[in-house]
């Protein structure tokens, strides 16, 4: 995500050419976008992150799913 957000800045940066972003080359931009899109559609599914993500929120519902079933039989 910190990546999409570093793109859109550059691009709100480079297209109202604030100070030394009006020199950035959008060819520039543009590989970065290339690289974010590689990196969503390709590296992080392959190494696991997209997976470990989802894991870790279901073990938080399942926690809190234990926590109010314990709290309720009080």
């Amino acid at each position: 995500m910190p990546l999409i957000l570093l793109i859109l800045a550059l691009v709100v940066l480079r297209y109202f050419e604030v100070w030394k972003f009006a020199e950035l080359s959008w060819w520039a931009i543009g590989a970065l976008m290339v690289l974010a899109f590689l990196w969503f559609e390709f590296l992080e599914p392959m190494l696991g992150f997209d997976k470990r993500k989802a894991h870790n929120e279901d073990e938080k519902r399942r926690k809190e799913r234990v926590k109010q079933s314990f709290d309720n039989k009080k």
